[in-house]
Formats: C-alpha cells, structure tokens, sequence
C-alpha cells in the first residue's frame, strides 16, 4: 500500500470517529471536535476547551492490518493534555472499529461505586 493510501485510509477513520463524536454531542459546535491533519504530531482527534470538558479522552486512531500496540499505546500515551486518559481506536479491512482503553479507567466506568 502506498504511503498516500495509507494516510487515507488513516484519514477515513479519524473522520468516521470524529463524526461519531459530533452525532454524539449535538450541543457542541462541529468546531469543538476535528480531524487531525495527517502527518500532524498530537492527538488525532482534537478537541476544544468545551469538548474536553464532555469526553476527557485522548483518541489515537489506526487503521491499519497488523497494529503494533504497545507502540500505538506510548504514543497515545504522549498525547494526553491534563486530566485526559488515552483510548486508541483501531479498525483493519473489513471489520467495525474498536476501542482500547487503560483497564482501570474501563473498571471505573462499569464499577457499582460508580453507577450506582
């Protein structure tokens, strides 16, 4: 595949994901959620200061056939602003996207504590 394909299909799922968010949070501005220029460094997904305070993720997006995690992990991990916790979206040919996200935090979000 070439480079210009792969940024592309990149691409694709960085706005698949980015619209889902907007779907999602029809009280934010389509300005609050955007797609990262490929090629940027940072997180794929970017948020402003009003979205950051309704979805505290920092979203790595793959679309690749063979994701190399642990690698795709420390990047996200270097992209999280403050108070943020990494989640990488991950989605090959032929299949629904996924997300993966810190075990803890997963913990946190189905916990009784949490929810009642």
């Amino acid at each position: 595949m070439s480079a210009r394909s792969s940024k592309a299909k990149g691409r694709r799922l960085q706005n698949y994901v980015r619209d889902m968010l907007r779907d999602a949070f029809p009280r934010l501005h389509q300005d609050d959620i955007k797609s990262q220029t490929m090629g940027m460094t940072g997180q794929d997904i970017v948020l402003s200061p009003a979205a950051r305070l309704r979805i505290p993720y920092a979203i790595e997006c793959k679309n690749v056939e063979k994701l190399q995690f642990w690698r795709a992990t420390k990047q996200a991990k270097q992209n999280i602003e403050e108070n943020q916790i990494p989640i990488i979206v991950v989605k090959r040919n032929q299949s629904e996207p996924w997300a993966c996200m810190p075990l803890d935090h997963l913990i946190d979000l189905i916990s009784e504590k949490n929810n009642g």
